[in-house]
């Protein structure tokens, strides 16, 4: 009895199912491959584009001191007590949930420069004088605490 050969081109049956799946696999791996890619760009670009998108400029305390030499506004947005303890000698108390009903009090034809004492305050209100049409305002990076680590002048009761 003569034994028959299977050709050695056929291939066991499902075979080509499995290829199909396999392939359908790959296929689902890169989507979410690039899937996860697109979404790491777009928080990235968030991240770099914010700043940008919000247009609050920043200065650094020296930059500040030359613009307070030079006769800059300077708005201080912090409370009347911690504006009492230490601030920039002619700077403007205007705390900052009144700024938005005191806009009419500030020079518009003057570099404005904000202050808080971290920075943080006196960046809402840059935005806020943006809204209304202060082109010159700028918030001073680092607030009091950068201003007093410079050695520039203050005033209060603890300065």
């Amino acid at each position: 009895m003569s034994q028959k050969s299977k050709p050695s081109n056929l291939k066991p049956p499902g075979s080509k199912k499995k290829q199909y799946h396999k392939a359908r696999r790959k296929n689902e791996i890169w989507k979410w491959i690039g899937l996860g890619f697109s979404v790491v760009v777009i928080i990235v670009a968030a991240i770099l584009l914010i700043p940008k998108i919000t247009g609050v400029a920043h200065i650094s305390a020296a930059q500040a001191y030359q613009k307070f030499q030079q006769g800059a506004f300077f708005l201080d947005v912090r409370s009347q007590e911690e504006w009492d303890q230490v601030h920039i000698a002619s700077s403007t108390l205007i705390p900052l949930d009144e700024l938005p009903n005191k806009l009419s009090e500030l020079p518009k034809d003057r570099d404005i420069v904000v202050v808080c004492l971290s920075g943080h305050r006196s960046g809402e209100g840059v935005s806020i004088l943006q809204k209304a049409g202060f082109s010159r305002a700028t918030c001073l990076t680092g607030g009091l605490t950068a201003w007093k680590a410079a050695g520039y002048p203050l005033e209060g009761s603890n300065p």
